[in-house]
């Protein structure tokens, strides 16, 4: 159990993870955990792109404005037009470590999603994300100054007084081919470890999407905010298995209409932007239209595209249609809303750090106030960039004054190699079924309230699976069981910030409150652990 001793620890490997690595390992020494292959990331399944103002047409203000729009009151000014400032160089800086965007007549290639009032994404044909993270991976690889730990898991946060204040310094990590538990001491951390979308059972994230950097800062005592704010992305292909096959909201940017089973569009019966309408209000038109005709999904025509556009545009797309029996080009794509992403999480201040000294947190693990109760599209890849870029200003800044940790009083984890797998796997699916039923699209104040108590259940249910053979010891487990424990802490804080929030405000939506109350909830809610 050597310690692994650095300047910096990154935790996570998707876009926000890999920006901050390299822009600190120009004047530092990193550590980068990530739990899986790195490649295996929201980042990866990104299909949309990336929204900037890089057109003379456009603008910083109406960017800034859809954005607020979509936000639905509670998205922070000052961050907003922040990411927007910032998006051009983020474009910029994505190029020149080697993303190759798509491109028409010598100019980036623009795509429209819902909720932007102009062509702004920028995008790599149907598959942005991967090709960021196969840029930035490669970078990565290369830097003398960053060692990559594949298959490491993070289990705890450590901190330490100095100077009087409690102050993040490393983590232990779980290598999880061997079991082994090792202390990574650290001067400075990033939390970049993904969302939380895996906590429901349809979903369009990775299995690894299990809320582990909420989870993780929550323990270690740090605020985290609107966690009650899931996007459910409105256009997943049926049938929405574990992780589904996206078909991204571009589809319709290029003109693919949602319709019901009679055929006919509905959008414009919901909103006058219709099938361009930002995503909450899709996602629960999709969910009230189901609902009416006892319909597993409804459909998504793309057949008024040319066919040369959709191949050019989405091969990706189409051969996913493809390997499920459909041919986009001839016939509507049946869809279904599926979890997608989380608009809270830890919360941060403008540059990325949080209210643990020492701890920053940037991607869809934080919550940097851009958002608000629901995400524009594509302003995701745009603020992993751009939020990940200030952290790493502030922090090599902030590191000549940063002494090493003195790594005393580190208590190793205790060693629970024998936890039941198949135990927790079942409670790990009952866990996510719960959150499908109770905390969905549309919610009420019976179905959380029962929510509540059965998540109280599986908790106890974990505590018990996860004992040692003694029974006198509830520590923390290997990494199935580690996972668990992350998904049941957020899914309680989800439940917690959806209870507290008694009004429907953009993807949080409460029958029994079907209306904003801006006297009582314009602001943001905000859960710190009791620790």
């Amino acid at each position: 159990m050597s310690a692994i001793d650095t300047d910096i620890l990154v935790i996570g490997s998707g876009i926000a993870g890999l920006t901050f690595a390299l822009r600190v390992a120009e004047h530092a020494d990193v550590v980068l955990v990530t739990k899986k292959a790195s490649l295996e990331s929201n980042t990866n399944y990104a299909q949309g792109g990336i929204a900037a103002v890089v057109d003379r047409g456009d603008s910083f203000a109406d960017h800034v404005h859809d954005t607020l729009q979509a936000g639905a009151g509670l998205c922070h000014f000052d961050r907003v037009d922040t990411l927007v400032r910032s998006g051009p160089q983020a474009v910029a800086d994505l190029v020149d470590w080697g993303v190759r965007f798509s491109q028409s007549e010598g100019h980036l290639a623009l795509g429209i999603e819902g909720g932007h009032s102009r062509a702004r994404i920028v995008h790599s044909k149907d598959k942005t994300g991967a090709a960021i993270e196969d840029a930035l991976d490669r970078a990565v690889a290369g830097h003398p100054r960053i060692r990559l730990l594949e298959d490491h898991m993070v289990l705890s946060l450590q901190a330490e007084c100095h100077l009087g204040r409690r102050r993040c310094v490393g983590a232990w990590v779980l290598d999880v081919d061997s079991n082994r538990t090792i202390p990574v001491r650290a001067r400075a951390t990033m939390l970049a470890a993904g969302g939380s979308a895996a906590l429901y059972c349809h979903t369009t994230n990775p299995a690894i999407a299990t809320g582990d950097g909420v989870a993780l800062a929550y323990r270690a005592g740090t605020v985290c905010a609107n966690l009650e704010f899931i996007q459910f992305h409105p256009t997943a292909l049926y049938p929405a298995e574990q992780h589904a096959f996206l078909i991204s909201e571009a589809l319709r940017g290029e003109g693919a209409v949602l319709r019901n089973w009679e055929g006919a569009a509905f959008m414009g019966s919901y909103d006058p932007r219709e099938d361009l309408a930002p995503r909450d209000i899709v996602a629960r038109a999709v969910d009230s239209e189901m609902r009416e005709s006892g319909k597993e999904h409804v459909w998504l025509d793309a057949t008024g595209i040319a066919a040369e556009r959709l191949d050019d545009r989405f091969p990706a797309i189409l051969e996913g249609c493809r390997e499920k029996g459909v041919d986009a080009r001839k016939e509507p794509i049946p869809v279904v809303p599926a979890a997608h992403y989380m608009c809270g999480g830890v919360w941060t201040d403008i540059d990325g750090a949080t209210s643990l000294p020492g701890l920053f947190a940037a991607g869809e693990c934080a919550c940097t106030g851009v958002h608000g109760a629901n995400r524009l599209a594509s302003n995701s890849l745009l603020e992993a960039v751009v939020y990940a870029e200030r952290a790493a200003s502030r922090m090599i800044w902030e590191l000549p004054f940063v002494p090493a940790p003195a790594g005393e009083d580190w208590q190793p984890p205790d060693d629970l190699s024998g936890v039941p797998g198949d135990g927790v796997a079942q409670l790990r699916e009952r866990l996510r079924r719960l959150m499908w039923e109770r905390l969905g699209i549309v919610r009420s104040v019976a179905e959380m309230e029962e929510g509540a108590h059965q998540l109280h259940g599986l908790r106890r249910e974990w505590s018990s699976l996860t004992a040692d053979s003694s029974g006198a010891n509830g520590g923390i487990p290997w990494a199935d069981a580690a996972e668990t424990l992350n998904m049941l802490d957020v899914a309680g804080l989800i439940v917690r910030c959806a209870l507290w929030r008694r009004e429907s405000r953009g993807l949080h939506y409460v029958t029994d409150f079907p209306y904003k109350d801006n006297e009582c909830f314009l602001r943001d809610s905000m859960v710190v652990s009791p620790e």
